[in-house]
């Protein structure tokens, strides 16, 4: 019997996921070396696949916890944009499907722009309900940026409309709401719910910089994002202020007004 391709056992591999599957045994065995090369990519995808199963078991355990005290409306909520010089602060508030698997959900910032877009849409899609909060650069320098951080957040919980929220799993933050509720440290990091959020928050406000990119394309805002990036710096000495858009309480844009 004619051995098969390379090309026909790689789309066999395609399906297999046990090692001590019988086609994996017989390939061991051939001495061609892309056949080879293939187990070998097998193998690493194999374990690329059960780091984020694994990864998926352990950030989901604060939300098994919470269904399992008979809570089922569990809520993550983050926010992105404190440290910026220019634009809005903006919070997300998600609430997943309890089975929801999206593997390598983690904090937005771990994420390329490419994944986060995707995970944005699926989120989304897929999402019970989602609010939305901003708190703007006027906002922020009238009340302080870790005020303004806390408004957007309740903001986005207040946007929840389709179902009513019966706890709330928030990334370090306290919140002036009376429900159940837990802070978690670098929540977006151990809570898939909140790691939702962070995507919905930093594709929110990444489009929002963009836009604004378009009106003012001197400042690089599509390339910084409005952080104090050298160019941003370099752009405000040669351009100055954006009225609503620059946080005025902030030292290294205070020295230009």
């Amino acid at each position: 019997m004619a051995r098969k391709t390379i090309a026909e056992i790689k789309e066999l591999l395609v399906d297999i996921e046990n090692e001590d599957h019988p086609l994996l045994k017989e390939l061991q065995c051939d001495e061609r070396s892309g056949v080879q090369q293939l187990i070998k990519r097998w193998k690493k995808q194999q374990t690329y696949q059960y780091v984020l199963e694994q990864q998926h078991v352990d950030m989901t355990a604060f939300e098994r916890e919470i269904y399992e005290q008979g809570f089922k409306a569990i809520a993550g909520i983050d926010e992105v944009g404190r440290g910026p010089l220019a634009g809005p602060v903006v919070a997300a508030c998600v609430i997943l499907p309890r089975d929801f698997k999206l593997l390598g959900l983690t904090d937005s910032k771990q994420l390329s722009k490419a994944t986060r877009e995707t995970f944005y849409d699926v989120i989304l899609k897929e999402a019970v309900d989602v609010g939305v909060g901003i708190a703007t650069a006027r906002e922020i320098d009238d009340i302080n940026i870790y005020q303004a951080s806390k408004a957007a957040m309740v903001r986005a919980v207040k946007q929840i409309e389709k179902i009513e929220i019966d706890y709330l799993l928030v990334d370090a933050m306290e919140l002036p709401i009376k429900m159940p509720a837990k802070n978690l440290i670098k929540g977006d990091m151990r809570s898939l719910t909140i790691a939702a959020s962070s995507v919905v928050a930093k594709v929110t406000r990444d489009r929002y910089m963009e836009n604004l990119h378009n009106k003012y394309p001197q400042y690089g805002f599509n390339k910084h994002m409005g952080y104090g990036t050298s160019g941003h710096l370099e752009a405000l000495k040669t351009y100055g202020i954006i009225e609503e858009e620059h946080r005025k309480s902030f030292a290294p844009v205070k020295k230009h007004l």
